[in-house]
C-alpha cells in the first residue's frame, strides 16, 4: 500500500509517546476493570470502527459571501483521493471516501480505481448534483430539478443520477445518495403536493436503474436553498418517499439538517424500528447547518446517537450496517486536520457507547429510576476513552496523536509547493 507519510515518522512520533499512552491505557484499564468492561475488547472494537470521509471534504469551503482559498488544496480527484490516504493512514478509521459527481467525475473510471487501490481505500456512496447548472448543462435547476415543472428538466435530473449509478458501479460502489435543494422561496410558488408527486416520479425512474445489490439514500434538509418549503424537508417525508419507492431506498440523516433542537437520537431510533435507516452525514450545528466539525459543539448529542445505534444492532443483529461519513466545511482550518479531528470524535462516541450496561439500563427503565437511567448514560459519556483510541491506532500503524503527527510530517507544505494554485479549480468543488 503507498503511503504518503513517511511510515519512519509515524513511528518516530509514536516511540515519543509510547510511555505516557501505556500508563494512560493501564489507568484506564483497571477503571474499566472494575466496571466489569475489558479494555481490550474495546480496543479491538475502536480498530473496527470506519466512518467515509467526503472529496470535498478536503478542499476549503465556503459560505455564501466569499471563498478564502487554502494551501495546497487538491485541484482534481486524484489529489483528494492522496490527501483522503493521509487521513486514514494517520486515522486508520477512514478506509473509503465518498465521490460527488460531476464534481469528481474522472476521465478513466479504472485508473481513479487503480490509484484507490494502491493507497488502500475503497469508495463509498457517491452523491450526485443537481442543486446547482453545471457547465454546458442544456436545463437550469433554478427553479427545481427532480422536482421541476418541466419534463425536459425532470428528465435531465434523473439521467444524471442514473449517470452517477453507472459510474459508482465502475469504481465499487454499493450506493447512491440524492439530496436535492427543491422547493419554494414563496406561498404559492409550486404546488406542495405535486412537487412531492413529480419528485417520486423521477426517484422511481431512478430506483429502477439500481443494481440489486445498491441502496439509494435520501437525503432531508429543512431549509436552504428552499426557504419556505423544501420538498423533502423531514425525516417523515424522506420516510414516506423511502417506503414508496421499495426494500432498496433508506434515509440518510445529516446531523446538521434539523431545527435547532431536534432530538435527532429519537429520530435514530424511529428510522432504524421501521428498518429505513440508511446512514448517515456526521457533522455539528450550533444554527443551522453549519457544517461544523463533528463533536465541536454538542459532542453529547453525537454520543446519544450512537447510543441509539447501539441499541439497534443489539436489537437487529449482523444485519444492521448503516453507512457513516463525514459531511463538513472548513473554512478557517486545515481540512485535513479537521476530518482527522471529527473522525476520532465519531469513534469516540461510537466506543462510549459500548460502555452503556444494556442490562444495567433496562432493568433501570424498567423500574422507572429516572434519574439513574440519565446517569447510566452519563457515566458512559464522562468516561475518557482517548486512551483506547489512541492504543487502537497504533496498532494499527497509525499516529497515536494524528494532528500533531500530521504537522510534524510537513505534508501541508509540500502539497502547497507540489500544487499551485489553479484558477477556476476549487478543491471542495462546492464554490
Amino acid at each position: 500500500m503507498t503511503t504518503l507519510i513517511d511510515a519512519g515518522l509515524v513511528a518516530a512520533h509514536n516511540d515519543k509517546l509510547a510511555s505516557g499512552l501505556q500508563a494512560d491505557y493501564d489507568a484506564l484499564g483497571s477503571m474499566l476493570a472494575r466496571r466489569g468492561r475489558d479494555i481490550e475488547a474495546l480496543t479491538a472494537l475502536a480498530q473496527r470502527f470506519a466512518v467515509a470521509v467526503p472529496s470535498w471534504g478536503v478542499g476549503t469551503g465556503g459560505t455564501r459571501f466569499a471563498r478564502f482559498p487554502g494551501r495546497g488544496e487538491p485541484r482534481n480527484v486524484f489529489e483528494k483521493l492522496d490527501d483522503c490516504a493521509a487521513i486514514n493512514q494517520l486515522t486508520r478509521a477512514t478506509p473509503s471516501v465518498s465521490l460527488h459527481f460531476p464534481w469528481d467525475r474522472p476521465t478513466d473510471a479504472n485508473e481513479l480505481r487503480q490509484q484507490a487501490d494502491a493507497l488502500g481505500l475503497a469508495f463509498d456512496a457517491v452523491n450526485s448534483n443537481t442543486f446547482q447548472d453545471q457547465q454546458s448543462q442544456e436545463h437550469t435547476y433554478k427553479y427545481g430539478s427532480l422536482t421541476a415543472t418541466s419534463s425536459a428538466t425532470r428528465a435531465q435530473a434523473v439521467a444524471h443520477n442514473i449517470d452517477c449509478i453507472e459510474l459508482g458501479r465502475a469504481l465499487g460502489s454499493k450506493a447512491l445518495t440524492v439530496w436535492v435543494g427543491d422547493g419554494a422561496n414563496f406561498p404559492g410558488q409550486h404546488n406542495l403536493r405535486g412537487a412531492l408527486e413529480r419528485y417520486l416520479d423521477s426517484m422511481c425512474s431512478i430506483y429502477a436503474a439500481l443494481p440489486d445489490d445498491w441502496n439509494v439514500f435520501i437525503e432531508h434538509k429543512l431549509f436552504e436553498p428552499a426557504f419556505y418549503a423544501t420538498t423533502i424537508a423531514d425525516w417523515g417525508t424522506s420516510f414516506a418517499c423511502a417506503t414508496a419507492l421499495g426494500p432498496k431506498a433508506k434515509c440518510l440523516v445529516d446531523l446538521g439538517h434539523h431545527a435547532p433542537n431536534t432530538n435527532i437520537e429519537m429520530i435514530v431510533a424511529r428510522l432504524a424500528q421501521f428498518g429505513k435507516l440508511g446512514g448517515f452525514h456526521f457533522n455539528d450545528s450550533k444554527y443551522g447547518d453549519d457544517d461544523l466539525d463533528s463533536g465541536s459543539i454538542n459532542p453529547f448529542q453525537l454520543f446519544l446517537v450512537f447510543n441509539e445505534l447501539a441499541d439497534a444492532a443489539l436489537r437487529e443483529g449482523p444485519s444492521f450496517a448503516p453507512a457513516y461519513m463525514l459531511d463538513q466545511s472548513h473554512n478557517v482550518t486545515d481540512p485535513i486536520e479537521s476530518l482527522m479531528s471529527s473522525a476520532v470524535e465519531v469513534q469516540r462516541a461510537y466506543v462510549q457507547a459500548a460502555l452503556v450496561d444494556r442490562a444495567e439500563l433496562a432493568a433501570l427503565q424498567e423500574a422507572n429510576d429516572v434519574l439513574s437511567c440519565a446517569q447510566a448514560l452519563k457515566a458512559a459519556f464522562r468516561t475518557d476513552v482517548s486512551p483506547i483510541l489512541a492504543m487502537a491506532r497504533v496498532r494499527a500503524g497509525g499516529a497515536a496523536d494524528p494532528v500533531a503527527c500530521y504537522r510534524e510530517s510537513g505534508y501541508r507544505d509540500r502539497a502547497a509547493a507540489n500544487r499551485p494554485a489553479k484558477a477556476g479549480a476549487s478543491g471542495s468543488g462546492i464554490v
